[in-house]
């Protein structure tokens, strides 16, 4: 599971056998979440939330919207397109 990116004690995560749209994974310490990005334009959409808070998803779902070019760009080299 390749690591695109990562926040601090987050990493973002695209699974390489994974379906789209385009998506990533935020992976914690015992959470996760998953976002949807809406490449290439966004913004990102929560899909999915396994027990992030809210205050720390909304900081991360800033942090994903700041770096949305270089994730979708992470997910068309491992998937071909969004």
């Amino acid at each position: 599971m390749p690591t695109i990116y990562s926040f601090n004690a987050v990493r973002v995560v695209v699974y390489p056998n994974d379906h789209r749209p385009a998506h990533v994974h935020l992976i914690g310490k015992g959470v996760e979440a998953v976002l949807d990005l809406n490449c290439p334009e966004g913004p990102p959409t929560l899909r999915e939330n396994y027990g992030f808070s809210s205050q720390l998803l909304t900081e991360l779902k800033n942090q994903v919207c700041e770096a949305l070019n270089e994730l979708c760009e992470g997910w068309s080299e491992i998937h071909g397109t969004y």
